[in-house]
């Protein structure tokens, strides 16, 4: 918390401090690469008045980012993250005890309040059923780790200060099991293969995370992928994370040239294998109708109980989105 020029109290929402290889640019620019669904307008009406520091002093919206600047974005009233409301929201909970509860996430439904979705999310829903869930580092009540909005799948959350302190150190140690299934564009050439490749926020877009050219940038990043079944044009994999980095499986799959069948983000949006022929084209844009979302599916989930010490194994099965687009691949597939 600090104090603006008008004496009033100002509240942290955004930090973001800049590489050292920042090429100078203005302050909106660079801001509007970072917070999601942000304008360049709001951007400029913060910086004019004076909610847009750099290195703890206001500047303007024409200010020039430079390396090693900490640009800070702050206004009178708290983020509305810290202000959780609990909402009565059907939550798919697959098993529940004293210590935790493990939790089956719809594609659609972001995990916890942030820019741009202070409602409606997993947390208001997991508040609403239990208002005493222990706060994260983050402050963010229950939740030892999360996936994206679109991603379907297993969550386990806890319900005691000791639940959260065990298992964060679980996944800190990478004694947590987490396997997903996905579609991915074309078929690897390496059917098994471990992708050890260090991620970092993407230097041109900052809502992605890309592989760093520079070995000593970003943070160790490890999956490990199998090749499930070859559908010609696209393939089901299975992907156990070691580490539990941003966008990880995303990220790596692109990498390798092999992105998440319609993973806007990371270009698996756009027919990447296939024929020129508008009747296949017509097939892809129905699946992608069928499934709006990057095919990515959350399936398998184990830990050791933080308080009995006994391994706890959950699978759940591919959500309907999913499944009717895998099933139409594979009558593609099997026609062609």
């Amino acid at each position: 918390m600090e104090i603006s020029e008008n004496n009033e109290e100002l509240f942290e929402h955004f930090s973001f401090s800049a590489d050292k290889g920042q090429e100078p640019v203005r302050v909106d620019k660079f801001l509007m690469n970072r917070i999601e669904n942000a304008t360049r307008n709001k951007i400029q009406k913060a910086a004019k008045s004076g909610y847009i520091f750099s290195n703890n002093i206001a500047i303007k919206q024409n200010y020039k980012v430079k390396p090693g600047d900490n640009i800070k974005v702050m206004f009178h009233h708290p983020p509305y993250e810290n202000l959780i409301v609990g909402e009565k929201i059907d939550i798919d909970i697959i098993f529940e005890d004293n210590d935790l509860m493990v939790v089956n996430k719809p594609p659609n439904m972001v995990v916890h309040p942030g820019h741009g979705n202070y409602t409606g999310t997993l947390l208001n829903g997991l508040i609403y059923h239990n208002n005493n869930l222990p706060e994260n580092t983050d402050g963010r009540p229950g939740l030892v780790h999360r996936i994206d909005k679109d991603t379907s799948g297993l969550l386990v959350v806890a319900k005691t200060e000791k639940a959260l302190t065990n298992l964060a150190k679980q996944f800190f140690h990478k004694q947590i099991e987490r396997k997903y299934l996905a579609i991915v564009w074309g078929v690897p050439k390496r059917l098994k293969h471990t992708i050890d490749e260090n991620l970092a926020r993407d230097k041109k877009n900052r809502m992605i995370m890309s592989v760093p050219s520079n070995d000593e940038l970003g943070k160790k990043a490890v999956t490990h992928y199998e090749v499930i079944e070859d559908l010609g044009y696209v393939s089901l994999i299975e992907c156990q994370l070691e580490t539990g980095r941003t966008h990880q499986i995303r990220a790596h799959m692109k990498h390798v040239g092999h992105p998440i069948f319609n993973d806007h983000r990371y270009g698996g949006d756009k027919i990447l294998k296939g024929t020129i022929f508008n009747k296949y084209k017509q097939f892809v844009e129905n699946c992608y109708k069928i499934m709006p979302r990057q095919a990515l599916h959350a399936k398998t989930l184990g830990f050791l109980h933080p308080v009995h010490n006994e391994k706890m194994h959950f699978e759940i099965q591919l959500p309907d989105d999913f499944n009717s687009c895998l099933e139409k691949w594979k009558k593609y597939s099997k026609n062609s």
